[in-house]
């Protein structure tokens, strides 16, 4: 169960690649940001660590329900990808919000302009 994707907002089907999931633009054609974070070896922990991990990552981008527009979480490699909408600083105040309750999550890269 662990090496399955989970995938918040959108209902998403796990499996399918990310290019072909992740919105890039907006309605009027504006292109969102994008980030990587990874939790280290998050998949070889307990079932409930993960449950766990994996509700207090939801709880968070909850809070930025408006201007998270895609959110993954995939566990075969660790790895959360989450697209939003542009805004300076927003990459950083979202992993920060994130790290406050899954301290072990490293931002890899930030993909906005």
């Amino acid at each position: 169960m662990a090496n399955q994707q989970v995938s918040f907002f959108n209902g998403l089907m796990p499996g399918a690649p990310l290019y072909k999931l992740a919105p890039t633009r907006d309605e009027n054609g504006k292109s969102f940001s994008d980030f990587m974070m990874i939790i280290p070896k998050l998949k070889k922990k307990p079932q409930n660590y993960i449950d766990k991990t994996l509700q207090d990552i939801q709880m968070v981008l909850t809070r930025y329900n408006n201007v998270v527009v895609f959110a993954n979480m995939d566990l075969k490699i660790n790895c959360l990808w989450i697209s939003h909408k542009a805004q300076p600083g927003l990459c950083k105040e979202i992993s920060n919000a994130i790290r406050q309750y899954v301290p072990e999550a490293m931002l890899v890269a930030d993909m906005g302009l």
